[in-house]
């Protein structure tokens, strides 16, 4: 029963520091950017886009479609580095786990 009492203490503290680390999360941030940075794209650890910066010479009204792309791609690589991020930071809380479903 002890050992019992001790487990859930210890799953507890762990779900604890979890959700902490979930919470800052959302304050740490990362840039992506397409175009040599004409548009450059910030989201947060919750891959949450925060920030979409699109410098004049990326308007060109005559290739809208070059926009969309440069912003796309900004997009997803922003989205890609919070995703890398975010399993960084919270794989230290699985490391040598294999638990289906939990990321």
């Amino acid at each position: 029963m002890n050992n019992m009492n001790q487990m859930m203490k210890q799953v507890k503290k762990m779900q604890e520091q979890m959700l902490k680390a979930q919470e800052e999360l959302a304050n740490k941030t990362v840039e992506g950017s397409a175009g040599g940075g004409v548009v450059t794209v910030i989201a947060n650890g919750q891959k949450k886009i925060t920030h979409i910066e699109i410098k004049p010479e990326a308007v060109d009204p005559d290739d809208v479609e070059m926009l969309q792309d440069l912003v796309l791609t900004a997009v997803n690589d922003a989205l890609n580095q919070a995703e890398e991020m975010a399993n960084q930071d919270m794989g230290k809380f699985t490391a040598g786990m294999k638990i289906p479903g939990l990321f």
